[in-house]
């Protein structure tokens, strides 16, 4: 558990609440294309078009576009979808249990690197999924915080400075949870307390004082 100090949450999403696996889209979009392996490799780790996108300055249209442009791909918007979702596995729901029990003893937020299609899917087809889920994942926060949305994305620091502003906090107050370390160290540089979270367990072991 966080010392007595700490009065706010900041957690990231895939990898610490959502179970992740980019190497499954890498793999269906691999298979839909029908190109090797190593093409979607490069394209993913050097294509500016996935930031662009995190960053809301891509449109779904525009990205579904530079995607079918980029891969060959010959399939409908719903197969480029359904390739794109198919990196998130799953939203655990006594993690999700969690968050609402901590959201009794701090304020709780959501700072998340991600996209519009992601979080459609993920409040459409994944919560739906979960026995007793709330129908909106912001609803599981006091306030969450998207990339697409604010126009900026982790690990820079105004997208930290951005959160702690608009939502009144203080850093020194505030414990941010990662999972990608560049991340980590982005917040640390505005004074934030952090944990990285480096097993898919992390913060149910880390907060399991809040389960009793």
């Amino acid at each position: 558990m966080p010392d007595s100090s700490i009065k706010n949450l900041i957690f990231d999403l895939g990898g610490v609440i959502l179970d992740l696996s980019i190497e499954d889209t890498l793999k269906t979009f691999t298979a839909l294309a029908g190109v090797e392996r190593s093409i979607i490799d490069k394209l993913y780790a050097s294509a500016p078009e996935f930031l662009s996108y995190e960053t809301g300055h891509l449109s779904d249209v525009e990205f579904r576009s530079f995607i079918s442009r980029q891969c060959t791909v010959p399939g409908t918007d719903e197969s480029i979808d359904k390739c794109w979702n198919a990196m998130l596995r799953g939203l655990p729901k006594q993690k999700l249990d969690l968050i609402l029990a901590l959201k009794e003893k701090y304020n709780v937020f959501l700072l998340s690197n991600t996209n519009a299609i992601h979080l459609k899917h993920i409040n459409e087809v994944m919560l739906p999924a979960v026995p007793g889920a709330l129908s909106s994942l912001d609803d599981y926060f006091h306030r969450a915080y998207y990339s697409h949305i604010m126009g900026k994305r982790k690990p820079h620091a105004e997208i930290f400075e951005e959160v702690l502003g608009e939502s009144r906090l203080n850093a020194a107050e505030t414990l941010f949870l990662d999972d990608n370390y560049d991340n980590i160290v982005g917040a640390s540089k505005v004074g934030i307390n952090t944990a990285f979270v480096n097993t898919p367990d992390y913060i149910l072991t880390y907060f399991n004082d809040a389960r009793n």
